[in-house]
């Protein structure tokens, strides 16, 4: 199969890492470079037809990769959608069922998600629904695809009351990450993914904020060492809580003070509901990375208000989000207006909200029902 790396970019390049997601349907996430040979064998001998899911953006990928499969032996279609997360709606899921239906998919049939989060989320939710449950791969283009959307089985699309609130859980049957593609990246792309690395540094592999302070250029840079292991320390992660805690119930041995004490994989949305609600305010043309970093400064003064985190360990979210050139505060929409954006969220019981925050570096937990004054007063901290 065609190797999807840039013309006149010198070939460098390991061996490929293989980082098992322990589930009960355990699958392999592959990290390297000339990866697309590895596709037919996790689709399986027994598909036929193959729908290559990929976004307006990246027509050629996905016109080179339904070509590819062509050539093995598949009946390989192309399934363009709307780029980044204009693709997540109830619209598109729809049409992409009536093309499965044209096209006579049946549940021995594979989806491959090719793209950004947006576009394996999609694919994914697609793939859970479309005859209760197809096989999907995804290869994701971005590191946010890579380190957090395309790993864990969480599938979705948006509503206008807020983000990933119709989903589905189903799991890969594999993830291939082809680092050359991130080498024809917009950087501003590059550094928006970051920031879930960098939430897996806070929450569980402190490590990684060490190697991003020694060298924050070489993390940006998609061809160097340090960001290949950036990223495979992020998947790690990933992996380790979603094997313990698949279907987010809150016990398991992922991140936390123990097992069935910790937040589980809830801990994997550290900074995500103040994020979405940036999202949701902004009409989702924020990018997703940015929204949660400004989440996570907030998540770390509501810790720190209450009296849960150090202030050290506080004020070093700013410090390492500003050296990969994040943002750290948030001056757009009103604060009744991202309250409401987090009470829609799906860690929110009844109307009580609930945070994962952090009592020390690595340490993980929940806040629930935190007085409304440390609310406003976390805000404060993120809109001056």
């Amino acid at each position: 199969m065609a190797h999807p790396g840039i013309p006149g970019r010198p070939f460098v390049s390991g061996p490929p890492t293989t980082i098992r997601v322990a589930t009960a349907r355990p699958y392999d996430v592959v990290v390297g470079h000339r990866l697309l040979g590895r596709l037919p064998g996790l689709l399986g001998s027994g598909v036929q037809r193959v729908a290559v899911m990929h976004p307006e953006a990246l027509k050629a990928t996905g016109e080179a990769v339904r070509a590819d499969l062509v050539q093995e032996g598949f009946e390989a279609h192309c399934l363009q959608v709307p780029n980044a997360e204009e693709a997540k709606s109830a619209d598109v899921a729809a049409f992409c069922w009536a093309v499965l239906g044209r096209t006579g998919f049946t549940r021995s049939d594979a989806i491959v998600g090719v793209g950004g989060g947006a576009t394996t989320d999609l694919a994914g939710f697609v793939a859970a629904t479309w005859l209760r449950g197809v096989r999907v791969v995804h290869l994701p283009t971005t590191v946010l695809g890579m380190v957090d959307a395309a790993v864990g089985g969480k599938t979705g699309i948006n509503t206008a009351e807020g983000k990933n609130l119709v989903g589905a859980f189903h799991e890969p049957a594999g993830v291939l990450c082809d680092l050359a593609v991130l080498e024809s990246l917009p950087r501003h792309d590059v550094v928006s993914g970051l920031a879930e690395v960098v939430k897996c540094g806070f929450v569980a592999d402190p490590p990684i904020l060490e190697l991003i302070e020694a060298d924050p250029d070489a993390a940006r840079d998609p061809a160097s060492p340090l960001l290949r292991e950036l990223l495979e320390r992020a998947i790690r992660v990933k992996a380790a809580v979603v094997s313990a805690d698949l279907h987010e119930t809150g016990s398991g041995h992922g991140p936390g003070h123990g097992p069935g004490h910790g937040p589980g994989r809830e801990t994997l949305n550290y900074g995500h509901t103040f994020g979405h609600a940036v999202e949701r305010v902004e009409r989702y043309a924020f990018r997703h990375g940015a929204a949660v970093a400004i989440g996570m400064v907030f998540v770390a003064e509501l810790a720190r208000l209450a009296g849960r985190l150090d202030e050290t360990t506080a004020d070093r979210h700013r410090v390492v989000l500003e050296l990969l050139g994040l943002p750290t505060s948030y001056r757009g929409g009103s604060w009744p207006q991202l309250l409401d954006g987090m009470l829609v969220d799906k860690k929110t019981r009844g109307n009580q909200l609930r945070f994962v925050v952090l009592d020390g570096l690595g340490r993980p937990g929940m806040l629930t029902g935190p007085d409304p004054g440390l609310l406003a007063g976390a805000y404060a901290e993120v809109s001056r």
